[in-house]
């Protein structure tokens, strides 16, 4: 009797919803958070980073052009969240309708979904660390020059983030197979 009411509360629960949702909406969904969360995360580095290079460029103008490697950083992010949401949807196929649901299915459209979130959230945190970093190297470049290079060397190990959610979205993306379509031959 109990097992008649697991099956009976599972039927309106949400995870009985989220697998009635086709997956490729969860991969479409995967594909935008990659590309937009990515792009947000370096708009937000590049307002830290600008804010504060301008206003520290008042005090020594001669910090500006060496500082834009920071501007730089910050839009690679963006870049980052663009190359993979290219190719997540290239892993994207055609099934037949009796096979959207198959295991299969899910399954790549799930491991695109999860692909996307994490390139997405990995980027937008490399923005705000590139972001921060890059804030605090052009007020101490503005101070002391000899600083520069030192706090750069952090800022591209800040950076290095973006690229390990890209690879980690890489191999998560690799899980993205879907089923094969059958073509059944023409007979006369």
């Amino acid at each position: 009797m109990s097992g008649t009411a697991i099956v009976l509360g599972a039927s309106s629960s949400w995870a009985r919803a989220l697998v009635k949702i086709s997956p490729y909406t969860f991969s479409a969904i995967g594909i935008a958070i990659s590309i937009g969360v990515s792009v947000l995360g370096a708009a937000w580095g590049i307002y830290i980073t600008g804010s504060s290079l301008i206003g520290a460029a008042i005090k020594a103008p001669r910090i500006t052009s060496k500082n834009l490697i920071s501007v730089i950083f910050c839009e690679a992010v963006a870049i980052y969240g663009v190359i993979v949401a290219i190719i997540l949807q290239t892993k994207l196929e055609s099934v037949p309708a009796s096979q959207t649901y198959a295991p299969e299915s899910l399954r790549a459209g799930y491991a695109i979904f999860a692909s996307g979130i994490i390139v997405g959230f990995a980027n937008l945190f490399c923005g705000l660390c590139v972001g921060i970093i890059g804030s605090s190297c052009a007020l101490s470049d503005a101070q002391n020059s000899s600083l520069f290079v030192k706090i750069l060397v952090i800022e591209i190990f800040g950076s290095a983030l973006g690229l390990f959610g890209v690879i980690v979205g890489i191999i998560m993306s690799a899980q993205a197979t879907w089923p094969k379509v059958r073509i059944q031959p023409c007979t006369p």
